[in-house]
């Protein structure tokens, strides 16, 4: 994750919301010959922010506009990306139709909020450009039957990027957002594509999935369990995200993977995992491997330690099993977290070079 900035963070705009005002351009267009540019539209919230267009397009049956869309301050793979909405006239009564264009995905797998077989735009996307489609009609006295198809530049390239491929959405990006507007930093993506990803999960029936912290600790969990990409969560520093919705949407069983210096911050009980937010505590490290019979020698050189991987030698090296007891303890504060809920939680610990030293009963 990248580095959140000094000072206050500018705010940036969801592609739905890219999408919306592009449609709004264009069906003006269509039914004006004028394109309104810039372009204001009504968010959720109700907020009322403008786009100017990037390109724009216009036949005797359709029209087209494109906004490049700004995330803000935010470090979001669309960043810059452009959005474009085509607007043809449907078949009478037919209302608001989507497709997919160039660069956006189609649904191929159940537990999404769209159907399968469906462009990959969320139902807020969807709702805001139906209003916008209706204020424009209405304005105009036509009934706003129109199928809207939307393009990403790149997309495809893009969703490689993302969790698409892994929910089996293909073929290119989402079009996403609930409000309209990118908080950054707030990091809600991510914890939205952990819920998605869980769901996906469920609706395939599988008893098994894995959240990791990491690229080597997901790689080595998934070559262990063997597991399908899409039983792979990539949970990152949100270990609290994954299992708290888990507790009220579950699956039978459950495996944390992560690295010593993540999973110890989650045995003491830290449910967000990012080094800005939680910290190795060397001190606790230090009681824990006294508990399990270290010298006070050894516990004071634990808690000197410059690193959590220099803890862990010191360890190893006393034969002082702290990783697997690292690895019960996180399992412990898991199934807490989860109460409630019938599910089974192992857990996974590596070293810095991918070595399993921790585990429980996987």
């Amino acid at each position: 994750m990248a580095r959140k900035p000094e000072g206050e963070l500018r705010r940036g705009w969801t592609t739905g919301a890219c999408a919306t005002a592009a449609a709004k351009a264009a069906y003006t267009a269509l039914l004006t010959g004028a394109f309104p540019d810039p372009v204001q539209i009504t968010l959720p919230k109700g907020e009322t922010p403008s786009f100017a267009l990037t390109r724009e397009g216009r036949t005797d049956s359709s029209a087209f506009a494109a906004i490049v869309k700004d995330a803000g301050d935010d470090p979001d793979v669309t960043h810059l990306a452009v959005i474009a909405v085509d607007i043809a006239e449907g078949p009478p009564g037919s209302g608001v139709t989507f497709r997919a264009g160039d660069g956006v995905g189609t649904v191929t797998r159940e537990g999404l909020p769209v159907a399968v077989g469906e462009p990959a735009i969320n139902p807020m996307p969807r709702k805001m450009i139906g209003e916008a489609i209706s204020e424009v009609a209405s304005a105009h006295g036509t009934p706003g039957d129109v199928v809207v198809t939307i393009s990403v530049d790149d997309g495809a390239a893009l969703a490689e990027k993302t969790w698409n491929p892994r929910l089996g959405i293909v073929g290119g990006l989402s079009i996403l957002g609930t409000t309209g507007v990118v908080v950054p930093y707030s990091c809600a993506a991510w914890i939205e594509s952990i819920h998605r990803g869980i769901d996906v999960s469920r609706a395939a029936g599988e008893a098994v999935i894995a959240g990791c912290t990491g690229k080597t600790s997901e790689e080595k969990t998934q070559a262990l369990l063997d597991l399908p990409d899409h039983a792979m969560i990539d949970m990152g520093d949100f270990a609290g995200g994954m299992l708290k919705y888990l507790r009220n949407h579950p699956i039978d069983r459950v495996v944390i993977g992560g690295g010593f210096a993540k999973i110890s911050k989650l045995a003491e009980g830290n449910l967000d995992l990012h080094s800005g937010r939680s910290q190795v505590d060397f001190t606790w490290m230090a009681d824990v491997a006294h508990e399990l019979g270290a010298s006070t020698a050894i516990a004071d050189r634990i808690e000197g330690a410059n690193t959590a991987a220099e803890a862990l030698s010191i360890a190893g090296e006393n034969e002082i099993d702290l990783a697997q007891e690292i690895a019960r303890r996180a399992q412990g504060v898991a199934h807490y977290t989860v109460a409630g809920a019938k599910i089974d939680i192992d857990v996974l610990v590596y070293d810095r070079s991918g070595n399993l030293v921790g585990r429980t009963d996987v």
